[in-house]
């Protein structure tokens, strides 16, 4: 036994069942894993799977999570996949406090309670289900027979049955909280991982466990409020409805409601409709969504008036920030962070945007930076802005008048974020615009759904024109008719009726200039582009501005997204911040970027010298310390070969591996980024005429690459000592079914359809096979077929 597989079935399974833990305490979860399209249809490649181990205190209630798996093959250590099983096992994936590894004929533990890695014992000795229980109970401070645990047990075959690992490894940590006493939890995931269904989920089986009274679900937008009233009514039907000014629904179980409705949005702390309408401790259960959107006071009334309620708290924003920018948009961050954590407490369970898109939940994310100079004289790492005297003799006009403006009422200094503020520049808006058009037209066609976040309203209106006459002027180069309504803007101020159409429409509303009103509250899968023109301090926004574009898009055929990053903004992807922006006043800069200053007149300024440099092209990706960083191209292609070498360290075991379906599955769900990273790389590297082998095989062992159409054809030639030795007819078929690797790599070959397409079915088609001479009769077919593979392969 040579595979990880093998292992399970063969030693780990038999050895668990002889400790007393029942098929049905034995669970193997996957990760979404890698999508293809193969022949136009989406593919679903297996991602990593989890050896989950549960246990429960009755045939009726629900099994509890409380240990993982690694199972290695039998030659490697008992201990080789003890630390992959930590970062899985924790509070940052599955959330149970037991792991282990084993290679099927010992296992080694380590215990989250204590801290402490066991030695090595047979696996005669592994620990039944009676005895994880009592130790899982203890360290929890909990007892699963108990009623206030009653949530963490009950069964619920509705949208619970089908959550994903890290939303069930989130519900059972609140639960797990409320269980052993506490009334209030967090919960940080990242955007688009689904917190709206974790909320429904806790309430549902609430209910079920028959302690629900009333609950609140508080939001801070409308958008939001209709889509979680939406998947709430889906569980609660018409218990569930949200609040408006005319009616606060007192009749429903689950209220759905506004800050802006309660009357708390308010910094005087205004809470009249809260106060009118429900009396103290009126709610038995609270979710505040998205409770990283408000500043404390303006919903601490809601739970400081209801301090009997379970309260949770739902967040996308990771709790550590490291701030070296002390701007007043860093610093607001870091007051609603620690507000957090001092009412809520640590998160119970963390999900960051980097595990999702390495588990493939989330689709990967590509980052072009690039560096805009102003009359060439500033550098991104110390850039400060403009000077009075970079203004001199240049077109200076008041913009609402067009009138000239004189040059005394230019200010000393303009810092970065006062651009398209008090300083517009048509200039570089142009030149941004006309640069971000260039990408997406040499990316296949400018009709890509994106979102510029713009600097202010008027910027937004600027961009937003600026792209539709580019569209223009690309449309009668290239004699295309112009689609509608291609770029628009989309502000609080106007644009938001048109959202309904950027969220469905493929034919017009491409483009999407905004300041703020698309950071949160609007689910938009199909965005493939999100663009930085302004400035960013806030690694709160920044996150929410990112996540509109994480989304993977039904029927799956967006694996990834692009970041357009002008500002420098994706330098707050968690990492240690290191200040570009050397400004005089970093809180004074702040208040200038979002009101115009009263004591100096906005002017605009034509003449500058803009020009834009490519900075360079960044993936997402988990660093080694667990954090979502960007890294160059060749350290993300470093990192799938590292990934590799380590299960399989030579090209012929690899080869081997890679010709059987079930292996192949195997090995890239355990690539980096639930198996997308070696997609991703063909993708960038333009290798759409490679096969996936021939992609991982330069990466990891260096061979040199051969197109699918090389293999074909090749095989012929290099194996024809082979082919001449066999049949007549099975060579014919052999010869037609690996033609057939030419036109769509080792998919094709597998397509269970192959022996029905034309060339493979007049060679003979699969009866022709039965002539092959080795194997049994029945299992030839699929011996020849493997042998063809390993050939291909091998030409």
């Amino acid at each position: 036994m040579n595979s990880e597989s093998d292992t399970r079935a063969k030693l780990i399974d038999p050895a668990l069942h002889q400790s007393g833990w029942s098929e049905d305490s034995i669970r193997r979860e996957e990760t979404a894993g890698a999508i293809d399209i193969v022949a136009g249809q989406p593919k679903k490649r297996a991602g990593r799977a989890d050896y989950i181990l549960r246990v429960k205190i009755s045939d009726d209630t629900r099994p509890i999570r409380i240990a993982v798996i690694e199972a290695k093959a039998e030659n490697l250590p008992p201990n080789h996949g003890l630390q992959q099983a930590k970062d899985y096992g924790s509070h940052k994936r599955l959330n149970v406090p037991f792991v282990f590894s084993s290679n099927g004929h010992q296992f080694v533990e380590f215990d989250a309670f204590s801290g402490l890695t066991s030695n090595a014992k047979p696996m005669s000795e592994f620990p039944s289900p009676e005895a994880l229980r009592a130790r899982y109970e203890a360290g929890k401070g909990i007892s699963l027979s108990s009623e206030i645990a009653r949530p963490l047990i009950t069964r619920h075959t509705g949208s619970d049955a089908s959550l994903r690992y890290y939303q069930e490894a989130a519900v059972q940590a609140v639960f797990e909280k409320i269980a052993s006493g506490g009334n209030r939890a967090l919960l940080t995931l990242a955007t688009g991982t689904g917190k709206t269904r974790i909320a429904v989920a806790l309430l549902k089986r609430i209910q079920l466990a028959g302690q629900l009274n009333r609950a609140l679900f508080i939001c801070d937008r409308t958008e939001l409020r209709t889509q979680a009233l939406s998947a709430l009514s889906h569980e609660f039907a018409n218990d569930a409805a949200a609040a408006n000014a005319g009616n606060p629904e007192k009749n429903a179980r689950v209220i759905v409601a506004t800050y802006q409705t309660l009357g708390v949005d308010k910094e005087d702390g205004d809470a009249s409709f809260l106060t009118t309408h429900y009396d103290e401790n009126y709610f038995s259960h609270i979710i505040i969504d998205e409770c990283h959107r408000s500043a404390w006071g303006k919903w601490s009334e809601v739970l400081t008036r209801n301090p009997n309620a379970i309260q949770i708290g739902l967040t996308a924003t990771p709790r550590e920030f490291e701030y070296t920018e002390q701007s007043a948009a860093a610093v607001a961050d870091q007051q609603i962070t620690a507000d957090n954590l001092k009412y809520f407490g640590d998160p119970v369970y963390e999900y960051t945007i980097g595990q999702a898109i390495e588990d493939g939940y989330l689709a990967a994310m590509e980052i072009i930076k690039n560096n805009v100079f102003i009359n060439q004289k500033d550098f991104p790492e110390e850039f400060t802005g403009v000077e009075h005297e970079d203004l001199a003799g240049l077109d200076i006009k008041d913009p609402i008048t067009g009138e000239d403006a004189d040059i005394a009422s230019v200010k000393e200094h303009y810092s970065a974020n006062s651009f398209e503020n008090t300083l517009m520049l048509p200039d570089r808006v142009e030149k941004m615009s006309r640069d971000l058009f260039n990408y997406l037209s040499a990316s296949g066609n400018p009709h890509q759904k994106t979102i510029i976040f713009c600097a202010r309203d008027k910027h937004a209106d600027d961009v937003a024109i600026m792209m539709n006459n580019l569209y223009s002027q690309w449309c009668s180069e290239n004699g295309s008719t112009p689609l509608q309504d291609y770029a628009f803007k989309c502000t609080a101020a106007e644009g938001k009726d048109d959202l309904p159409d950027f969220r469905g429409a493929s034919r017009h509303h491409l483009i999407a200039t905004t300041v703020d009103l698309l950071t949160t509250g609007v689910d938009v899968p199909v965005v493939e582009n999100i663009v930085f023109f302004k400035y960013v301090n806030s690694p709160i926004s920044f996150y929410q501005m990112v996540g509109r574009g994480t989304r993977l898009n039904p029927p799956t055929e967006k694996l990834m997204f692009k970041v357009y990053d002008y500002t420098n903004a994706t330098r707050l992807f968690g990492q240690t911040l290191k200040e570009r922006f050397s400004l005089k006043s970093e809180q004074d800069q702040d208040k200038e970027a979002i009101h115009i200053d009263e004591k100096s007149k906005t002017i605009q300024v034509e003449g500058l010298d803009v020009t834009i440099n490519l900075a360079g092209t960044f993936i997402l990706s988990m660093n080694e310390a667990g954090v979502a960083v960007p890294v160059t191209l060749e350290e993300y292609k470093q990192k799938l070969a590292s990934s590799l070498l380590e299960e399989i360290p030579s090209v012929d075991e690899f080869r081997e591996a890679w010709i059987v379906p079930q292996k192949r599955e195997v090995i890239i769900g355990h690539m980096p980024d639930g198996g997308r990273a070696p997609i991703v790389i063909k993708e960038l590297n333009e290798m759409s005429e490679y096969d996936l082998y021939d992609v991982i095989a330069e990466l990891a062992y260096g061979n040199a690459p051969k197109t699918m159409v090389q293999r074909a054809d090749s095989f012929n030639y290099k194996h024809q000592v082979w082919l001449d030795s066999i049949p007549e007819t099975a060579s014919r078929v052999i010869r037609a079914v690996a033609s057939q690797f030419g036109k769509g790599g080792i998919d094709n070959l597998e397509n269970p359809s192959i022996f029905q397409t034309p060339e493979v079915k007049n060679a003979g088609g699969v009866t022709g096979l039965q002539e092959y001479p080795e194997g049994l009769r029945e299992d030839r077919p699929r011996t020849a077929l493997e042998e063809t593979k390993r050939r291909i392969y091998s030409a």
